[in-house]
């Protein structure tokens, strides 16, 4: 039950990590390499939210709003010019990664930061007790999820940006402001990251360069789901479990490389990864 448990939490944790990345990917096809500083925005948010007094779960919409606003600023003035030369983007993003962490360095310093558990204690679940708290982690995955589905099924921006997915230069003749889709879908791909680093808060050390690692693991998920959203719940699931097990059985060292290394060789074999069906 506990290792049961732990794959379905971690996996929880990359589809949350990753989902924002994925967003950004799917409309503007280009790969946000700030998405770690934006996971980084996130917790320092809840460090901020800390140091006013602030109950810690008024952390999660402070960072979504602060990280949402981010991100708008970050597209119109840098990345917008550079859409229709894609690499001159990945290093833009890149660029703003590194220019928001040594700015948070500047704020903050180098030292890891503190903040408060969202969350204590254990639950019993069939017998067994686990971390409330990565209960919680898996529940938000889920509203999450299903947020993100409902939005990209059942509304106009949805709707949108599925045809700019499609065929931007139709949607732009019937149209469609694609400028202001790729801008919300900008801004709402920040707003998740920055709202994933407030609940990797309890589970990682809070430092200017903590989004780094977990970008390596969501671009890599981000490739293997190939834009699709149920691909990328898959593949969460399939490298998630992959991970909780190596680290088990094997080494925690190599355990923590597993997504990365899985996800190299499912793309050497299916250049599509999980969404080529």
């Amino acid at each position: 039950m506990l290792l049961l448990l732990d794959i379905l939490t971690t996996a929880a944790i990359l589809f949350v990590v990753a989902i924002g990345l994925l967003a950004v990917f799917g409309v503007l096809k280009i790969i946000n390499f700030a998405h770690g500083a934006w996971l980084t925005i996130g917790a320092y948010c809840a460090v901020v939210a800390a140091r006013l007094g602030l109950n810690p779960w008024a952390a999660l919409p402070l960072a979504f709003a602060v990280g949402a606003a981010l991100g708008g600023l970050a597209e119109l003035f840098i990345i917008r010019p550079l859409y229709r030369r894609p690499l001159d983007a990945i290093l833009a993003t890149w660029g703003l990664g590194i220019v928001v962490g040594q700015l948070i360095t500047l704020a903050f310093g180098r030292d890891v930061q503190l903040t408060p558990n969202l969350l204590s204690g254990t639950v019993e679940v069939l017998g067994t007790g686990y971390s409330a708290y990565r209960l919680v982690a898996l529940l938000a995955a889920l509203v999450i999820g299903a947020a993100f589905a409902l939005v990209i099924e059942r509304t106009r921006l949805g709707l949108s940006a599925r045809a700019v997915i499609m065929n931007e230069t139709l949607a732009r003749g019937l149209g469609l402001d694609t400028a202001r889709v790729r801008l919300v879908v900008f801004m709402i791909g920040a707003g998740l990251a920055a709202l994933a680093g407030v609940l990797l808060t309890p589970l990682t050390s809070v430092d200017p360069t903590m989004g780094v690692g977990w970008l390596i693991g969501a671009f890599m998920l981000v490739m293997v789901a190939d834009a699709s959203f149920l691909a990328l719940a898959a593949a969460c699931l399939v490298f998630g479990a992959a991970q909780v097990l190596v680290s088990t059985f094997v080494s925690p060292v190599l355990g923590s490389i597993a997504v990365a290394v899985l996800a190299a060789l499912v793309l050497r074999i299916s250049p599509k990864g999980f969404s080529r069906a």
